[in-house]
C-alpha cells in the first residue's frame, strides 16, 4: 500500500504529524524515537510507513528507519500487541534497548513501558527471541558478564535504561563488578 512518504512536514502533535505531500496532508502516527528526530516545521522529510486497515479506521504509522519499521511490524506479529502498544514499545525503548531486553530475558526493562504488564513483557521476550537481528542487538550487547552484572545493578539502583547504557559504554571492556559500578556512579553523578 503506502510504504514510503516525502513531503513538508505541516504539522507536530506526539505522537502525530502531518505531512503535506503535493496538497494533500496524511496523519501519520510516530514513536517518539522518530518525532525527536524530524526536521522543523516547513521542511522536507521522508518516513518509511506502515498502513493499518480496520473496520473503523486507516491508521498511517510512519518511520525514519527501516530498523524502526522491521522491528514495529515484528511486535504487530505478536498475539496481544497492537499498533499502538508497537508504537508505545518503539517510543519507551530503542531497538538496540529492545533487543538488548530480549537477548538478556529481561522483563524488567519492558514492564517499563506503559501499557506493558508482567505477562506481555514475558511474552515479548519469549516471541521475539531469536527474532530480532544479531545486528540490532550487537552495537548495545554486553560484552561480558561482569558488564551485565554492573547494568543490573544501575538499573536495580533506578537508573533509566539509557543512563545505564550510556555509563556502560564509557567503561572500560574488561571492568571488574565492583570497579564498574564505581566508575558508572561516578560519570552518572556528573
Amino acid at each position: 500500500m503506502i510504504g514510503r512518504l516525502t513531503g513538508t512536514l505541516a504539522g507536530k502533535s506526539p505522537p502525530q504529524i502531518l505531512i503535506d505531500v503535493n496538497g494533500v496532508g496524511y496523519e501519520v502516527d510516530v514513536p517518539m524515537s522518530s518525532f525527536y528526530n524530524l526536521p522543523a516545521l516547513g521542511e522536507r522529510v521522508v518516513l518509511l510507513t506502515h498502513l493499518v486497515v480496520r473496520e473503523d479506521a486507516q491508521l498511517l504509522f510512519g518511520f525514519l528507519t527501516h530498523d524502526e519499521r522491521a522491528t514495529f511490524r515484528l511486535l504487530v506479529k505478536i498475539s496481544g500487541i497492537g499498533p499502538r502498544m508497537a508504537l508505545s514499545i518503539l517510543s519507551g525503548l530503542s531497538i538496540n534497548e529492545l533487543a538488548q531486553a530480549v537477548s538478556l530475558q529481561e522483563s524488567a526493562r519492558l514492564v517499563k513501558v506503559p501499557g506493558i504488564g508482567k505477562k506481555t513483557a514475558e511474552r515479548l521476550l519469549l516471541e521475539l527471541k531469536g527474532k530480532l537481528g544479531d545486528s540490532l542487538a550487537a552495537p548495545t550487547s554486553v560484552n561480558s558478564g561482569a558488564q551485565g552484572d554492573i547494568l543490573q545493578a544501575l538499573l536495580a539502583l533506578g537508573y533509566s535504561d539509557r543512563e545505564a547504557s550510556a555509563a556502560l559504554k564509557a567503561l572500560p571492556a574488561d571492568a571488574a563488578v565492583s570497579d564498574g559500578i564505581k566508575l558508572a556512579l561516578r560519570a552518572l553523578a556528573k
